[in-house]
């Protein structure tokens, strides 16, 4: 019986530590919901790009991707997400997937136009730039270089 008792209160502190850990891991993380002025930005490919993403601009955090969708006529990704309400965007702004680093995870980068317009909440972001596939770009460094071997065996051949 006085196992049961120290099991049980084992238990109840193993419970209270872990609560503990999930309340301190929430409140210093910005996981929360998001806030501020919602736009669309639509792109050819969206590759790395998820909810909970960061949205910057000039490096900075203003806002987080809230969601992603598929356009069914243009089979665009549209990407939906917020800005911090004190940040007008220009309405000729530009929005681009830029990767954290070579092998880091991607953002929403945007670069504010000089339109003196501003962009009205629910507005789409007319200028993307859909993210750079390092494995395409890898891809014809090696293919193109094979490729310039392949002819000069045949312009030595036909010499």
């Amino acid at each position: 019986m006085r196992g049961n008792v120290v099991e049980a209160l084992l238990g109840a502190v193993v419970l209270a530590v872990a609560a503990f850990f999930l309340v301190f891991a929430y409140s210093t993380t910005e996981v929360s919901t998001a806030g501020g002025h919602e736009f669309l930005a639509k792109f050819d490919r969206v590759d790395g790009l998820n909810v909970g993403s960061d949205v910057r601009l000039g490096g900075i955090k203003v806002g987080t991707v809230t969601d992603q969708r598929i356009e069914r006529e243009t089979y665009l990704a549209v990407v939906k997400f917020s800005v911090d309400q004190t940040i007008p965007l220009p309405a000729d702004s530009s929005a681009a997937i830029i990767s954290d680093g070579l092998l880091g995870s991607k953002y929403l980068s945007l670069d504010p136009g000089g339109d003196p317009e501003k962009l009205k909440p629910g507005g789409v972001v007319k200028f993307t730039q859909s993210p750079v596939s390092l494995e395409n770009l890898i891809g014809q460094l090696i293919f193109s270089g094979q490729g310039d071997k392949d002819k000069d065996k045949k312009d030595g051949q036909k010499k």
